[in-house]
């Protein structure tokens, strides 16, 4: 039990800790810009006024803009412009560094060469702008910009479609580079800074976004947050269980020795030397399941969830790492056996020989009001005595409980987790999206163009984008759905019930009114990514989604608020394989829900260990604790068989018992798997809405592997009552 409460807990945060320090490492030697502003042309001047600025450390211009690199497939391809190489770096793995005076060369992104077979020396062709520009690779390597990188046809990195460079500014086709984004790192918090760049050059820039809101940087925190969570939570309920074995475990054993310990006393053996004996028993096998746990769980358990991972992100290496609270954790656990061993011993140890040597007389059970109540006498004989036998060993009963309520929470919360994925998936992909094919409209598109292909494919346009969301208590990044009079995307409340969003309201998901604190009535300003201008809207209704937290809108709303419609996708009911001109990329449903899979297959994994663990831990702690109550009552099942009872009467009698802890210690259980459960999903991010809910399924299936293993346990004795040796469980109190 040692091994095992150490070993997940040290091997599941090996690995949160692990991603944690690969990617701080990672941002650290590349210098990751803690801010990036965003205008449509920074200038010299303002330049100057921002490291003008007294928190301002340092800035490096880029023109960022998309390109199509030269494949049958027109891969999308982001080209950064750079001045220098001081902020947010390249990473480079293969080539020469990266050389700002060189203007015919370019340095690739690993994973989209990789993909399209490319290599150091090789030619490549970008076209944006009607511009083509062809160059020769310098160098491959990564962005720390890029840890999660997935266009707008898919939620998950495809490296044949899409990928980045970096490229000199002496390499941009015209003398004037018009720069858009400036990389700024400073001094104070992120909100500090953006309050004084409001407050010294409001309207100079569009946007502000801080480094925790880059999109990259907050798809992988909130991951690691996911990760780190369940590494806090789920092996704290092991270690506990184990401290709690423990114990039983060496209660156990002091009472199946007691005789030898009164032998040993009444030749001579000291107190003091017979509770070292015991305490140093507990200690070494303790610290030997410690040691071996701090050091096989981080160099096993990570292993297993980076394929998956790495298919998601990307950095430079995946390894675990280690963390003193593994150490203190197991020297925890260390000391608690000291403890635990010498309370167990510490009873027996002031007892005189002559009493030790015997074997422990039963507790005496007074009547209590239950027992003077008139339907008493009316019980069966089995209940009776088990009422009897619980109340005469609180402790054992109050041990078996506690150990079944940590299985099952842990059970609950597991399984809780498995069925939040799988409902999170069909509520986005079944009850709100009901369309068969997306195609995403290429930003050249033009509008007739465009309503051409819909009225082709009888499909339905959207407005998708990202948007800044600002209350009077805080500040967010969040999503903007413009609806066109289309059934293909129907919101909803949490309940999944579909909801009626008017041509003149505006609905906030119940996520990002929480995050903000705002509610019905309540009035915000906002502005589309990328523009300056901001606009106030009242919220009209709340909606509910698990993973678009932002805005829901008619397009009559939109252009009441003086923006701009422009559809950004096709929805429609068709399967649609033809390719078209002006649609970047056409993905149906099938390959949107085979895109989640791949994503959170990571998760997934260690809700499957989890579960496996969980069922374990049970087995254990089921097991020990019968063992426990057996060894107790070994002398009164003996004194009922000489009294005629049936082994088969007696296996009854102690299933009964068992159950009667398992079935109270599975019902307080479940509150406590629920609570686990919904702290695991707040720590989920500000992306993901998920309600905690313990299903049917969830119910019946717990209940399943906590009831049949409590019989199962149960049957092993049986034979311990077939064997039981009734002259020698009888003497020793003669």
């Amino acid at each position: 039990m040692a091994f095992l409460g150490v070993f997940v807990f040290a091997g599941v945060g090996g690995e949160s800790v692990g991603l944690e320090v690969s990617v701080n490492d990672y941002y650290d030697a590349t210098n990751l810009a803690d801010g990036w502003i965003y205008s449509a042309n920074l200038d010299d001047d303002f330049v100057d006024d921002v490291n003008n600025l007294s928190p301002t450390k340092d800035s490096e211009r880029q023109l960022v803009i998309d390109s199509v690199a030269d494949f049958s497939n027109d891969p999308e391809i982001t080209l950064h412009f750079i001045e220098n190489n001081t902020i947010s770096k390249f990473y480079l793995l293969e080539g020469e560094d990266v050389n700002v005076s060189d203007e015919d060369g370019v340095w690739l992104d690993k994973e989209f060469a990789d993909a399209k077979h490319l290599k150091v020396g090789d030619n490549i062709s970008f076209t944006f702008n009607g511009v083509t520009i062809e160059k020769e690779i310098k160098g491959l390597g990564y962005s720390p910009e890029y840890v999660y990188h997935a266009s707008d046809s898919s939620i998950i990195p495809d490296f044949n479609k899409i990928g980045f460079a970096y490229l000199s500014y002496k390499a941009f086709p015209l003398s004037d580079v018009p720069y858009n984004v400036l990389l700024v790192d400073f001094d104070g918090s992120p909100t500090e800074y953006n309050d004084l760049l409001s407050d010294k050059l409001d309207g100079d820039y569009n946007s502000f976004v801080e480094q925790s809101e880059h999109p990259s940087v907050s798809q992988f925190s909130e991951e690691m947050d996911q990760h780190k969570m369940m590494g806090d939570i789920f092996p704290v309920v092991f270690i506990l269980i184990a401290l709690l074995i423990l114990l039983t475990t060496m209660t156990r054993i002091i009472a199946h020795q007691r005789t030898q310990i009164g032998i040993l006393k009444s030749v001579g053996y000291t107190n003091r030397g017979i509770i070292f004996h015991y305490v140093s028993y507990g200690f070494w096998l303790v610290l030997a399941g410690a040691i071996l746990g701090l050091i096989i769980g981080p160099l096993t358990l990570p292993n297993l969830f980076y394929p998956s991972m790495s298919a998601t992100y990307i950095l430079p290496e995946w390894k675990p790492a280690w963390s003193m609270n593994f150490v203190y954790v197991a020297v925890l656990m260390v000391l608690s056996s000291l403890a635990v061993s010498f309370l167990a011993v510490r009873s027996i140890s002031k007892e005189n020989p002559a009493d030790t040597i015997r074997p422990k007389a039963p507790k005496i059970s007074s009547s209590g009001f239950v027992e003077k109540l008139g339907f008493w006498n009316k019980l069966g004989f089995n209940i009776r005595w088990n009422y009897r036998d619980a109340k005469r060993n609180k402790f054992r009963a109050l041990m078996t409980i506690i150990g079944v309520i940590g299985c099952t929470a842990l059970l609950v919360s597991a399984f809780g987790m498995y069925d939040g994925m799988h409902d999170l998936k069909e509520w986005e992909y079944s009850q709100i999206n009901h369309y068969d094919s997306k195609l995403i409209i290429d930003d050249e598109a033009s509008i007739s163009s465009v309503d051409d292909i819909a009225d082709e494919v009888n499909g339905d346009k959207l407005m998708e984008g990202a948007i800044e969301i600002e209350s009077d208590t805080a500040k967010k990044s969040g999503s903007l759905l413009v609806l066109n009079d289309t059934s293909l995307v129907t919101p909803t409340d949490y309940d999944w019930n579909e909801i009626e969003i008017g041509d003149d309201e505006v609905s906030i998901s119940q996520k990002m009114a929480d995050l903000l604190d705002v509610g019905v009535g309540d009035t915000v300003k906002w502005h589309i990514m990328g523009s300056d201008k901001w606009v106030s809207t009242k919220i009209d209704k709340i909606h509910a989604d698990p993973i678009s937290q932002g805005f829901v809108m008619s397009a009559d709303k939109l252009e009441d608020l003086d923006l701009n419609y422009t559809p950004t996708s096709i929805v429609t009911s068709e399967h649609v394989d033809k390719n078209y001109s002006d649609i970047k990329a056409v993905n149906s449903m099938d390959d949107m829900t085979s895109s989640w899979d791949e994503m959170t297959e990571s998760m997934m994994l260690l809700v499957y260990i989890l579960i496996f663990f969980a069922c374990l831990l049970a087995i254990v702690v089921l097991y020990n604790l019968g063992l426990l109550s057996f060894t107790e009552i070994e002398r009164e099942i003996a004194t009922l068989k000489v009294l005629g009872f049936k082994t088969s009467a007696l296996r009854r009698l102690l299933l009964t018992q068992n159950l009667w802890f398992t079935a109270i210690g599975f019902i307080l259980g479940l509150p406590v798997g629920y609570y686990i459960l919904d702290i695991m999903w707040q720590s989920s991010g500000d992306s993901f809405y998920i309600l905690p809910s313990i299903s049917i399924s969830n119910f019946i299936l717990t209940a399943v592997i906590t009831f049949a293993l409590s019989i199962l346990v149960n049957l092993m004795f049986s034979r311990k009552i077939k064997k039981l040796d009734m002259v020698e469980s009888l003497k020793g109190v003669e």
